[in-house]
């Protein structure tokens, strides 16, 4: 039955390389109209999702819904409303950015007259485009991998590290054209490492681990219910500082934030209570230079995924 709503659904998706098991009856709705944040650790079966929503591998098991359509053998016109940019975009580089877009909108799906430049100049490569693509940076070649899945005007946008080369300025570019997309009724969903970007670009995010989904939901309400407080303390009152918190949030509620100078304290708690941990602190002697209130998608990346530090045995 075809879900109402959703952009893209995944239903029991599985796919097996030898003995390595890629995905393992992996489940997503991206709702239609949103950004969509796929993450996962390397390994995690992202890739190989990609591959399969656009047709480039088949699923050993599982079910496909494209633009509310069913998707499989057989059904790749669907695919015309489709855009995507999966691993590292292949280019002429003989050619320039403007021949290159041109050859691809000649094999595809009709592309309007003038959307070569429009799609240009939406990933602000216009001045460049009559360069040889030989002498483009990485990221001027992953921006042209960006216009090239904007070619046909799709519905659907599948990107996979489309931040890849980019510097913090391009970073900040294709977030705010991914969002005006998704503003328009598109859809995106983005594949990416950068975890703090997709914080400030996603609505939704779906997080994989073993080729399973371990969470997914909107973004500020998986947040929310992932609370933390944030606490900076001398480095020398850690130790004195972990034990504090865990007495007021329980045992196993607090870790110590991996950064060079180990002087956070990350309580696993509502952020309501950030007072009650400063004045617990105060009364032991500690005083915290710092507190935020409010948990990350690192953070919770992390926790569902279990990559994040062992929080207990020496860590405080």
């Amino acid at each position: 039955m075809v879900e109402a709503g959703a952009a893209l659904v995944t239903r029991g998706l599985a796919k097996r390389y030898g003995k390595r098991i890629a995905l393992d009856g992996l489940d997503l709705r991206v709702p239609a109209g949103t950004v969509y944040g796929f993450l996962g650790p390397n390994g995690a079966g992202k890739t190989t999702t990609m591959r399969i929503l656009t047709g480039l591998i088949r699923p050993d098991a599982g079910t496909v819904e494209l633009l509310g359509r069913p998707f499989g053998r057989g059904d790749r016109r669907v695919l015309f409303d489709v855009g995507a940019l999966i691993e590292a975009p292949s280019f002429y580089p003989f050619l320039s950015g403007r021949e290159n877009l041109r050859a691809l909108a000649a094999a595809g799906a009709p592309v309007p007259k003038g959307r070569v430049d429009e799609v240009l100049t939406l990933v602000n490569l216009r001045d460049r485009a009559s360069d040889r693509v030989s002498g483009y940076s990485m990221g001027m070649r992953q921006r042209l991998g960006i216009a090239a899945a904007l070619l046909n005007d799709p519905k659907l946008l599948l990107l996979d590290e489309p931040a890849n080369g980019l510097d913090p300025a391009g970073i900040v570019g294709m977030r705010d054209t991914l969002r005006a997309l998704a503003a328009q009724g598109r859809t995106v969903l983005v594949s990416s490492h950068i975890l703090s970007e997709v914080e400030h670009l996603a609505d939704v995010v779906g997080i994989v681990a073993h080729g399973r989904l371990v969470r997914e939901g909107a973004i500020d309400a998986l947040l929310a219910v992932d609370g933390e407080v944030r606490i900076r303390v001398a480095p020398g009152e850690v130790m004195i500082a972990g034990p504090v918190l865990e007495r007021v949030v329980g045992a196993g509620t607090v870790r110590l934030d991996d950064t060079p100078a180990r002087d956070w304290l990350i309580a696993r708690c509502d952020p309501s209570r950030a007072a009650e941990l400063n004045r617990a602190l105060a009364e032991a002697g500690v005083f915290a230079s710092r507190i935020e209130a409010g948990a990350t998608l690192e953070a919770l990346f992390l926790e569902v995924t279990g990559t994040g530090p062992d929080v207990h045995g020496g860590t405080l």
